[in-house]
């Protein structure tokens, strides 16, 4: 038995060895061994056209805006129409009493029969005077005098008739009709209500001819010029359309300090009057270089982001690659990317995924799906 187990001892302590002897030979990480390649996607630095741009606020306004205000007083009798109709040119929109303007005509026209009366009866004293001085009857003071009452009598009938006609054409006002087509606005009055020359009937907007107005600071209007491209965005920040330009105050807005410039919405639909949408001026385009959100990385208050370069006698082999971490200065953000303003060149690989993984000099190994990788 004794050489039983001592035939065992020698079993086991072989196998031990064996066993350190195959550690040994290939040490992990954990052992002192370098880490494996992270495997992280690259992109090739390329100039494009880069647009330099300034977002504003523009308000959206119809060339064919419409207030509607009476032209006469009173109180509104009949309302025909209601908000959000549809109107064509002359169609009637309300009605304001207009029964003390007919009794002004009814009055005007008993005045107009007596003053008839007085032109007939002037003229007769006029042949009459002018009868007796042919005959040598009467003098031609008197002739005179009797031909200067009808003028007068004839001239006051005139006058009459001038108010009545007037009094007409103004009673053509109590019927309020649309002047232009288009769709009504609100109609903040009632029935019943008094209305005077300064009230707001209602609005008639036509979206066909739309524009977008844009208060430019005075200190970036020298930049202004006409057909410069303005970019409509929709609440998701998505393009719209592109306008130009087609108009530049040539003065400065007092109150704001602003320079007012238009453009047309030649866009289908989507607009309405008085709408606040955002718009960009393209100031310019110009070669420069982007980065993709993902790439970038900000440590107290700065942004770094890694680029893959092949170490000292490696080159050619691609495959063997170390994330180098780099400063940079990013302008604005133009759709899922960055613009590079300082800290990169074109040609450089640039890391744009997996950065939280990476460190400065670590190796890196380009995924097969990189858009840059090889």
């Amino acid at each position: 038995m004794t050489r039983f187990r001592q035939a065992v001892a020698l079993l086991t302590l072989g196998a031990a060895a064996a066993c350190g002897q195959a550690g040994g030979s290939a040490p992990g990480p954990g052992a002192g061994g370098a880490p494996p390649p992270a495997a992280v996607d690259i992109v090739t630095l390329e100039l494009k056209p880069v647009e330099r741009t300034t977002e504003f606020v523009g308000t959206v306004k119809s060339r064919r805006s419409t207030n509607i205000q009476p032209q006469v007083e009173g109180f509104i009798t009949r309302i025909a129409v209601r908000s959000g109709d549809r109107v064509r040119p002359g169609a009637f929109l309300l009605e304001i009493d207009s029964r003390p303007q007919q009794a002004a005509i009814a009055s005007l026209e008993a005045i107009r029969t007596a003053r008839e009366v007085d032109v007939t009866y002037a003229r007769q004293e006029a042949l009459r005077a002018q009868a007796l001085l042919t005959a040598g009857a009467a003098s031609q003071q008197e002739a005179d005098r009797a031909q200067n009452a009808l003028n007068a009598a004839d001239a006051q009938a005139r006058a009459v008739d001038e108010q009545i006609r007037q009094l007409r054409t103004e009673l053509a006002y109590y019927r309020v009709t649309a002047p232009t087509g288009g769709v009504l606005g609100d109609i903040p009055v009632h029935e019943g209500d008094r209305v005077t020359k300064n009230t707001l009937l209602t609005t008639i907007d036509e979206n066909a001819a739309l524009e977008v107005y844009l208060n430019i600071p005075v200190q970036q209007a020298p930049q202004l010029r006409l057909g410069l491209p303005v970019r409509l965005l929709n609440d998701q920040g998505e393009p719209v359309a592109t306008e130009r330009i087609t108009f530049i105050s040539p003065s400065v807005d007092e109150a704001t300090q602003t320079v007012l410039a238009k453009a047309p919405v030649s866009a289908p639909g989507g607009f309405r009057t008085s709408q606040y949408v955002r718009a960009q001026v393209i100031w310019s385009t110009e070669p420069g270089l982007t980065a993709p959100l993902t790439s970038a990385l900000r440590i107290n208050g700065a942004y770094f982001v890694f680029v893959a370069e092949q170490p000292e006698g490696a080159a050619g082999n691609t495959a063997t690659l170390v994330a180098r971490q780099r400063a940079v200065t990013l302008g604005p953000v133009i759709g899922n990317d960055y613009v590079v303003l300082s800290g990169l060149k074109p040609g450089e690989t640039l890391i744009v995924s997996g950065v939280q993984k990476v460190r400065d000099g670590a190796p890196v190994q380009p995924s097969p799906r990189a858009p840059g990788g090889s």
